[in-house]
């Protein structure tokens, strides 16, 4: 499985950003797709998860408080493309950002902890300034 991310920039606090992570090798039918952030020094930190399975709890997402309202994940399985919409970019938005794919319990201590995961992307760069 390959992940690769692009859509990373420099932007001005308060513009938009989309993010975008082309995956490929793939032959799971249910499966959870994530974005993590990370800045030198700091830990990872979870931004935002979308449930790809078809129990019936396909399409479920969820979202770092600190992105929540702003950030939107979505996926397009025919693409095999996944997104991250980012508006109203904070300076505390900048970071390298990594897809990631995997199967995760439904819990927020699942989904949330990029040690679950399974694939991860080369990760591309936000740089947000005033």
């Amino acid at each position: 499985v390959q992940l690769v991310e692009s859509g990373g920039g420099s932007m001005q606090a308060g513009n938009s950003l989309r993010l975008s992570c082309a995956t490929s090798g793939r032959t799971w039918s249910n499966y959870d797709m994530a974005w993590f952030r990370q800045v030198p020094g700091k830990e990872r930190e979870f931004v935002a998860v979308i449930r790809m399975r078809t129990d019936g709890t396909g399409g479920a997402t969820a979202y770092a408080g600190s992105v929540e309202g702003r950030f939107t994940i979505s996926m397009d399985d025919a693409k095999d493309m996944l997104y991250l919409e980012m508006n109203s970019l904070k300076l505390e938005d900048t970071a390298t950002y990594y897809c990631t794919l995997g199967r995760v319990l439904w819990l927020e201590s699942y989904y949330r902890t990029g040690d679950n995961y399974d694939y991860w992307g080369q990760g591309t760069q936000v740089t947000v300034s005033s």
